[in-house]
């Protein structure tokens, strides 16, 4: 019975990499991603942000964002605070163009951003995740992502500005210390702060950060606190706010829930109000002053 076995293992297989492979080869012929369609690249970018009555779904069964109006004036910051699924990762998405709204207007300095030359949109918007990439390669490389443009003059200055220069010297190698593979040698705050280092080069006239929830060392919670307080100063910032430090300098908090906004206003004016906010804060914040939210 064993060549039996053998073959209706092998059957199982067949079977699975059918399977897998309908599903790769339906990825590969999915036209569903955003063209460069518009042609509109101004000079210099000042940072108006407005949301008009955004409504979006990755399907046209379930509406992820329901009706988002909000506007951001050139240097704004604004602290979007939600519980997990609330919306806030697909604003940020949404700012990028890395999906099409079915209804509403988003637009940049009073311009939709669907006019915008595409490749001219996204260097103007820095972004800043949690899961921060970095590739098996220098930090030097890591940080100017091989623009010749960028000079080392340049990186090391930005490195001093976010305090991680020292850092950086101490490492075998300096600035051409191998970093492997997603950053792996590094710890979770030195992978953020060296995003921070790439931003600031790029000098973007808007950044969307997300907060990084995981704990990390007091040293590294002072270092981010301070870098973030540089990379936001004179530019127009949207974060997803897990620190409630990040959330009382906001100029503006949006509340948000199940895809709607709940409120907006300032951290004392939402606490003032009793509402959605202050039973989050209540939940959330009260407790853990100044530490990372979950």
């Amino acid at each position: 019975f064993r060549p039996l076995r053998v073959i209706a293992d092998k059957f199982n297989v067949l079977q699975m990499g059918m399977v897998a492979s309908e599903r790769v080869f339906k990825v590969l012929d999915n036209d569903d991603y955003i063209k460069n369609e518009g042609n509109y690249a101004p000079a210099s970018v000042k940072g108006k942000v407005e949301f008009d009555n955004v409504c979006f779904a990755y399907n046209d069964e379930q509406w992820v964002l329901k009706d988002i109006d909000f506007t951001l004036e050139p240097g704004q910051t604004a602290a979007l605070v939600g519980h997990t699924g609330s919306g806030k990762t697909s604003i940020i998405s949404l700012m990028n163009r890395l999906y099409h709204i079915q209804k509403g207007s988003i637009r940049i300095d009073d311009v939709d951003v669907k006019e915008f030359q595409l490749e001219h949109l996204r260097k103007n918007i820095g972004v800043v995740l949690q899961d921060v990439f970095l590739f098996s390669g220098s930090v030097m490389d890591n940080l100017t992502l091989r623009n010749p443009e960028i000079s080392r003059e340049q990186v090391i200055s930005a490195a001093k500005m976010i305090d991680m220069h020292d850092f950086i010297m101490q490492l075998p190698g300096g600035y051409d210390y191998k970093v492997m593979e997603r950053g792996s040698s590094l710890s979770l705050g030195q992978r953020q702060l060296l995003s921070f280092i790439r931003a600031l080069l790029y000098n973007p006239s808007i950044l969307i950060l997300d907060e990084a929830t995981s704990s990390i060392d007091t040293e590294s919670e002072l270092l981010i606190q301070k870098a973030t307080d540089t990379l936001i100063q004179g530019r127009t910032s949207i974060i997803i706010a897990h620190r409630l430090s990040t959330i009382r300098k906001a100029d503006k908090i949006i509340v948000l829930d199940k895809g709607e906004i709940k409120e907006t206003g300032t951290h004392d004016e939402l606490l003032e109000k009793g509402g959605f906010y202050a039973k989050l804060y209540e939940m959330q914040f009260a407790k853990l002053p100044g530490a990372v939210a979950s």
